[in-house]
């Protein structure tokens, strides 16, 4: 088993791999399995300066996982992320400022895990910021645990779409409305044992709940996640590449020139775990 070197970022998130140049990540057939784990242990994995262009990206991170495909772009595994207007998902980016996790909308399992490679940076602002839910769900009381564990919320492309268009369009709507809403629990028990919140900006309303108190509740598990002292921001260099664990992770970009341009490349890891309910009563004996 390879053995990675590792350098802590923040005191609840991320870490920096300090052994791994592009010829490791090309001959080292072990690294993979290593990042994996660390991934695991530590939510956020930078490796800087590495420099992959698309075609590498794709190649490590098709040892990581099963990979999504995106036919509108030249390599069906690496999404160009910016603002071009010719970027057929251009439109909406725009809500990539706002807390989420991925997935959310879809009818299959969220993807286990995302990649983030920055070919072209922003001047100023731009950077990438990550907040553990995990971390969140642990330092929830023992009541708040119970209670949550019962909740279940839904999520929908309009709930998200609006921070961006909050007058949209008839047209708009109705493309929102073809879009189906999904139902999740809020606690994602998942089968390491480990629990996180299925919260952020798709979320539209707690089923059971007073629209107003579900949407307090939902804004406040936000806020709670996303303390100052909880979040790792990135700021990024050229070349910069970032693994984080969707299952258990928000994470949002910062606000920055958007005239300007700005280029990442993303890989996402498909997940094979769906969002479910707490499995056994809180306080059983598993690890969160």
């Amino acid at each position: 088993m390879a053995v990675i070197s590792v350098e802590k970022l923040s005191e609840h998130v991320g870490v920096a791999v300090l052994d791994v140049d592009v010829e490791r990540l090309r001959s080292d057939e072990d690294l993979p399995a290593a990042c994996l784990t660390a991934l695991e242990e530590h939510g956020v994995l930078l490796f800087r300066g590495l420099g992959l262009d698309a075609p590498a990206q794709a190649e490590f991170c098709g040892r990581l996982g099963t990979l999504a495909r995106m036919p509108r772009y030249p390599i069906p595994e690496v999404m160009q992320i910016s603002f071009d207007p010719d970027n057929p998902n251009a439109e909406y980016f725009r809500s990539n400022d706002r807390w989420h996790l991925d997935g959310c909308l879809d009818a299959a399992p969220p993807p286990k895990a995302g990649v983030l490679t920055a070919q072209v940076v922003a001047a100023q602002g731009g950077e990438t910021e990550f907040a553990s839910t995990y971390s969140a769900y642990e330092n929830l009381s023992a009541a708040e645990k119970e209670h949550f564990a019962a909740l279940r919320v839904v999520h929908t492309f309009e709930a998200v779409q609006r921070h961006s268009y909050p007058d949209p369009t008839p047209a708009q709507l109705a493309e929102w409305d073809r879009r189906p809403a999904r139902t999740h629990p809020l606690v994602w028990g998942q089968r390491s044992g480990r629990h996180s919140l299925v919260i952020g900006a798709t979320t539209s309303h707690v089923i059971g709940m007073e629209p107003g108190e579900g949407r307090a509740l939902l804004d406040e598990l936000v806020q709670r996640t996303t303390t100052p002292d909880r979040v790792l921001r990135h700021a990024w260099s050229v070349g910069d590449m970032v693994i984080w664990d969707n299952r258990g992770l928000l994470h949002r970009a910062c606000e920055f020139d958007r005239a300007q341009p700005r280029v990442m490349n993303r890989t996402t890891l498909l997940g094979d775990e769906p969002i479910q309910l707490v499995a056994e009563p809180v306080g059983a004996g598993r690890p969160s």
